[in-house]
């Protein structure tokens, strides 16, 4: 189906204002020295320009449904009906991931939950990428093929919406009332196929050096040697775990006073010393190295046993927030060719 991109933002911004529904959007927030760009999640407004189709934003879409603080007792009685636009592919997955392991398995987070019950979801493709995008090395694509409700594609100023939920179908049929829709013509899907294939070209040439045999049940068999000069710079910071996104560990906090029991959630780091230190003192890796290694473990070998999931998706937030300049695509190359060596 097809939209213009003025009908279409104008109908989002008709439902921010009429139907009081949250529509956050990624806009550009800075060009650095290097010319690179910068997009960050905020409120659409009337003057707004959401950028759509290019890579992801600084911040994961995870800070939107698995808030930095949140109180989880008790529960809010409502959460707001949002449209969240302009969600990537690599975002799609770390929700997949986060969905698995906050809302299945028999355990279920009524926070998360009630955010992403409340929460529309309209992913776009990726026509441009970041410096440190690495979806392609981890089974990924720079468009998103799974877990919308609605996608949109651009194409010389109109939008191509393809529906991926019962939720996107509502949002559609409502969506024709207001505005003319058609059908896309075979011209428009092909130039659609011709850029999402550009983008992929680009990253595969981008990454090209950095592909692996992705044995990664076997990287904790690697000599802790390699982990360690490899950890070098490290100073547990905890940046890269705050903006991954698929990392959820927390700590609860009990925050009740005279007349209410309260339990406010934060997010916790497994990069930090403290982490799952005990009431003795007592703490399962004392080393940074250690907890280095673990990161890695767990993104490629803990997650992918209990959810079937990588715990990486590619989207290179890690490299780029990390004050020690670790590019995390290089240190997965390292351990994986050293797993051969094994």
């Amino acid at each position: 189906m097809v939209i213009s991109k003025e009908d279409f933002l104008s109908y989002l911004y008709k439902l921010s204002q009429e139907n009081k529904i949250q529509v956050i959007i990624p806009e550009l927030n800075n060009i650095n020295n290097n010319n690179e760009r910068t997009f960050y999640f905020s409120l659409l407004k009337e003057n707004s320009k959401p950028e759509l189709n290019s890579y992801r934003t600084v911040d994961p879409a995870k800070i939107l449904f698995y808030l930095f603080r949140e109180k989880v007792l008790p529960v809010a009685q409502q959460f707001p009906q949002r449209i969240v636009l302009g969600i990537k592919e690599c975002d799609l997955k770390s929700i997949k991931l986060l969905d698995t392991a906050l809302t299945g398995s028999g355990f279920i987070d009524p926070v998360y939950k009630a955010w992403r019950d409340n929460t529309l979801i309209i992913s776009s493709d990726c026509y441009d990428i970041h410096q440190t995008c690495s979806c392609n090395l981890v089974d990924g694509l720079p468009y998103p093929t799974e877990g919308f409700d609605i996608n949109i594609s651009s194409i010389n100023g109109s939008l191509i919406l393809q529906v991926g939920s019962d939720k996107g179908k509502e949002f559609l049929e409502n969506l024709k009332k207001e505005f003319t829709i058609r059908e896309a013509n075979s011209n428009e899907l092909e130039e659609i196929t011709k850029k999402r294939n550009e983008t992929l070209e680009k990253l595969n040439e981008k990454n090209a050096h950095l592909m692996t045999d992705k044995n990664y049940s076997e990287f904790r068999k690697v000599d802790m040697t390699l982990w360690h000069e490899e950890s070098k710079t490290c100073i547990g910071c905890g940046a890269c775990t705050n903006i991954c996104p698929t990392c959820y560990c927390l700590i609860l906090n009990d925050e009740s006073e005279s007349n209410s029991f309260v339990k406010v959630r934060t997010y916790d780091s497994c990069q930090w010393y403290g982490y799952a230190r005990v009431a003795g003192g007592g703490t399962p890796r004392p080393k940074m190295t250690e907890r280095f290694r673990h990161r890695y473990l767990c993104k490629f070998d803990y997650m992918v046993k209990n959810f079937n999931l990588l715990g990486c998706t590619g989207c290179g937030r890690c490299t780029e927030a990390c004050a020690g300049k670790i590019d995390f695509r290089e240190v997965v190359k390292k351990v994986s060719s050293a797993v051969i060596k094994v």
